[in-house]
């Protein structure tokens, strides 16, 4: 459905032709002066983005119209079309009305306080009545009929109830219905696109065995919103699809807030750019930080409201440490899927012939301090060379991670900034190249033999192998990832140990070309991640093999699987770069 605004199109609190904005969570459409007020409401109240010149998801602005179009409305006026409601002296707003303080009096009221909403007769238990329109939104959402979910859910059906009987929650029924739209409205409502319903399955999942494909990479977009909108937000791009003291609900929490303040500013931005300095972009309509949610705490509202204090490379800072902690949290530095792993670590294979040297292991990136805050913090500037085009990958963000690494003080004042009580973020590398004994002991023979290569007496030695050899092995190493990786795509576990120990092997005789003692750290590094990652390769791939494992163990393994076969890849490009340079000098 095209963006342009169409003319018999009107703002649903005012009645203002040609509305520019649309409050995604209602359903309507609204004009710039009613749009000033929803900005000042939070987005748990409006979640309000412009028709043409902000981010659409295809859907999602379908939804939103559809439902416009079938009188969503009426949802939050049901008593204004009451005929009484005029002799009571209720109306709604109408253009000529000023913004303060009749639009905003109205506004709040339809909005906030849900006052003409149709109420649900009383009950004494009222999670009764909750459990009940839960159970009828699970049964609505099979159909195309936005309204009548969007009316349930006004009334207080839960976007993620689990259906007792059922065994499953209200969006895996729109998915397996194909209902796209209607997974749209559950999400903006908070539904979960991994919810395991009782057999352990996703609403991905349900949508992909119905062969509704679409739908099923639109849910797996929605479950990375988060992380892709924090991305978007900091580098310009979507990510390829890739403060550890934090507990994980005080890391959602945390996460949810910085969310809310991208939105915020990226909705400031939109506004000012479409108002052209009008009498509307005055100090009533400015929206300086996030409204207080009157759900939350006073001390989380004082810490969001904070967030609008950091400077553009304080808030990047943020935003980066929870990107890359939100993938260790979910895949304990795991990419997405085995799929998309393929192309993301051939990519980094095949960029080998054309390194030129680079060293691919050093940041763009520049360390200055805030001239707000006597407390020294890292904050980030993005050279020009990181905006180029193309994807993300995971390794770039985990570059920029590392960074960011020289001080836990720092990162922690940063998050004192956000009022999160003595709570720290402690940021590690990646890779250690020097694992301790009991890691050696997990990690398997290649490992421990590595590390006693290094321990060993005697001088260090400069030589390197020829670029052709180290080529020649990387390419048999490649080669044998990809077999590993076919077998991910289409699950077969049975054939990862026969590859690992292809792997294995091939990394060994890799390993081989290069002296016992290299002088070169970077060399030394990059040996050790080979071999380590290619015995704890080893190591998963042998537990695919045990026949009492659940599919969340079966996922689990393979996740790990697919980042040591990343973790030989990078060392092996590594190795390639170095060999290169030094042999090229």
């Amino acid at each position: 459905m095209s963006k342009r605004v169409r003319s018999r199109e009107v703002c649903a609190d005012c009645s203002a032709p040609e509305p520019r904005w649309a409050s995604v969570n209602r359903g309507v459409l609204i004009c710039d002066e009613c749009c000033s007020i929803h900005r000042g409401l939070g987005r748990h109240s409006s979640q309000v983005r412009h028709l043409t010149h902000s981010p659409w998801p295809h859907s999602q602005l379908q939804m939103v119209q559809t439902l416009y179009g079938n009188g969503a409305n009426s949802i939050w006026e049901h008593s204004l079309l009451d005929p009484s409601s005029s002799v009571s002296g209720k109306r709604k707003a109408n253009p000529q009305d000023r913004v303060h303080p009749n639009k905003t009096e109205f506004i709040k009221a339809k909005y906030q306080m849900l006052a003409y909403v149709h109420r649900m007769p009383c009950r004494e238990d009222d999670s009764v009545t909750a459990k009940d329109l839960s159970k009828q939104l699970h049964s609505s959402v099979r159909t195309g009929n936005l309204e009548t979910c969007l009316r349930l859910l006004s009334l207080g059906a839960q976007a993620n109830f689990f259906h007792p009987e059922k065994g499953n929650t209200p969006l895996h029924i729109a998915a397996k219905a194909g209902q796209i739209l209607q997974a749209e409205l559950l999400a903006v409502y908070g539904a979960d696109p991994g919810a395991l319903d009782s057999s352990g399955k996703t609403p991905i999942d349900y949508a992909r065995q119905a062969g509704h494909q679409e739908l099923a990479e639109r849910l797996v977009e929605i479950q990375y919103e988060l992380t892709d909108r924090l991305t978007f937000y900091l580098c310009g791009r979507r990510p390829g699809k890739c403060s550890k003291s934090l507990s994980n609900h005080q890391f959602e929490e945390l996460a949810m807030d910085v969310y809310d303040e991208v939105d915020r500013r990226e909705t400031d931005a939109v506004w000012l750019a479409t108002q052209n300095h009008s009498t509307l972009v005055t100090d009533t309509t400015v929206v300086p930080f996030l409204p207080v949610n009157p759900e939350y705490s006073s001390t989380r509202n004082q810490g969001r409201q904070k967030l609008a204090r950091f400077s553009a490379h304080e808030f990047a800072t943020l935003v980066i440490d929870i990107l890359t902690d939100a993938k260790r949290r979910q895949w304990g530095n795991s990419c997405e899927s085995p799929k998309d792993n393929v192309e993301l670590i051939l990519q980094g294979l095949d960029g080998h012939h054309n390194s030129e040297g680079q060293d691919n292991d050093q940041p763009d990136y520049d360390s200055v301090a805030s001239d707000e805050d006597p407390v020294q913090e890292v904050n980030v500037s993005w050279k020009s060379s990181d905006l180029s085009d193309g994807p993300i990958t995971v390794q770039e963000f985990m570059e920029v991670k590392s960074a960011l690494t020289a001080s836990e003080a720092k990162i922690q004042q940063l998050l004192k900034g956000c009022s999160l009580e003595g709570q720290s973020t402690v940021l590690e590398n990646d890779y250690d190249t020097t694992p301790n004994h009991s890691e050696l002991e997990e990690s398997g023979p290649l490992a421990a033999s590595e590390a006693a290569h290094q321990g060993e007496e005697g001088e260090e030695d400069a030589t390197l192998p020829c670029t052709e050899d180290v080529i020649c092995k990387t390419e048999q190493i490649t080669k044998n990832i990809q077999e590993l990786l076919r077998a991910a795509q289409e699950t077969k576990h049975e054939s990862f140990l026969p590859c690992s120990e292809k792997i294995c092997m091939a990394v060994t005789e890799m390993a081989a070309l290069f002296p016992k003692r290299p002088s070169s750290e970077t060399v030394r590094g990059s040996l050790c991640l080979l071999t380590s990652s290619a015995s704890r390769l080893h190591g998963e791939c042998q537990k695919a093999t045990e026949h009492n494992l659940s599919p969340s163990d079966i996922q689990l393994v393979t996740q790990q699987v697919i980042q040591c076969a990343y973790d030989i890849a990078k060392a092996a490009k590594q190795l390639v770069t170095v060999t290169t340079k030094e042999n090229n000098n």
